[in-house]
Formats: C-alpha cells, structure tokens, sequence
C-alpha cells in the first residue's frame, strides 16, 4: 500500500485522471472506485477508446480539424461553400457550430487563442496555415468566431490585422453571444442568431 492507503494501480489511476481538466482528487477517486466496481470489459472497451484516440486522429491538413482522415468530411464535402472560411478556437466550436445547421461553409480551428500572460503567441496557433489558405484564393469571407472574451477579441484583432491587406472580407459573429461566453455552451438559436447577425469587422 502507498501513503494514503490506496493500492498503487489505484494510486496510479487517481493521479492520472487529476491531470484532466476540471478533475480534481475527489473526482478521481470517485471516477477510479467507479471503474473498479464495473465489469472488467468496460475498463478494457474505455482503454482502447483512448488508445484509438491517440492513434486515429489526425489533424486535417486543410481546417487543423481532428479527424480520421486527411483531408476531413468537412473540407471533403461538395455541399460545403469553400469560399467561406468560419475561423474556431477548438475543435469543439466546430460541433457547437454544425449543430444549428444554417452554416454551410468551411472552417480553421487555431488551436488556441492569443494569451501573452501565458506564453502564447501567434507562432503557437494555426495561423500561419490560415494566410497559406487564403493566399491560395477562392475565399471571400472569413468569419472570425473567437469567442466573446478578452483574449478571443485579442486573438480577432490580431487576424483583422493580419488578414485585412489578403482582400478577404473579415466578418465577426454578433453580439448574440454574450461576453464572456464559449461557443461550446452555447444554444443553438443564439448560435444561429449570431451567425445570421455576423458584421463587418
């Protein structure tokens, strides 16, 4: 037994699973007594959910989307209007965003926003595969659809900035998402709303 009492496979998992975003000690110790008490199998089909993670996703080489393929179903699709590019943050905005339907254009996930504050530059993000997108021609609008945050405006600016001299109109999604807000918990009509209200930037 380790220092605490637990088992050390216990002790393991425990420590692993507080490494999750927003698990903290009781959480995992609640998640791993959990697991324990569940049949052997759905330890096994949870653990080789993980493992296929890491193992069949890739980042689509056209969007920075995660996927199972390259290029992905999004940037694949002869539906989508390719002359629409709607800039995310995460992967995640990407599902917020399909999930009101109205949208039919593609999209570039930046991985992240700009956070000075927390060694994050532009350098850090998928900018850089932006500008070669657009530089490539036959976009007409970018939406940036940061979220409505300090470092989400941060990060729109920079692309403004950035992308106004490319000729592309830059649009912003409207104010129907409130400040502070992330488009991952966002609903669908205020998601809509804001798509169908997006402005110049």
């Amino acid at each position: 037994m380790e220092k605490g009492g637990a088992a050390p496979p216990i002790a393991r998992l425990m420590a692993e699973l507080t490494r999750l975003p927003g698990i903290g000690p009781k959480t995992a110790a609640r998640l791993t007594y959990h697991l324990l008490r569940r049949p052997k199998e759905e330890a096994q089909a949870l653990a080789e959910a993980i493992v296929a993670l890491k193992e069949q996703t890739v980042l689509c080489s056209r969007c920075q989307n995660l996927s199972q393929a390259d290029p992905c179903p999004l940037c694949s699709s002869p539906e989508r209007d390719g002359g629409l590019i709607c800039v995310v943050e995460e992967p995640l905005d990407i599902l917020a965003l399909e999930r009101t339907g109205r949208y039919k254009g593609l999209y570039h996930v930046l991985h992240g926003v700009l956070s000075p504050l927390n060694g994050v530059g532009p350098d850090d993000l998928k900018v850089q595969e932006l500008v070669e997108r657009l530089k490539g021609g036959g976009v007409r609008e970018v939406i940036l659809a940061t979220n409505p945050n300090v470092e989400g405006e941060t990060t729109a600016l920079y692309l403004h900035r950035l992308l106004l001299p490319l000729g592309v109109r830059l649009t912003r999604l409207a104010r129907g998402l409130p400040m502070g807000a992330d488009l991952e918990y966002a609903d669908d009509v205020t998601l809509t709303q804001a798509l169908e209200g997006r402005r110049e930037f």
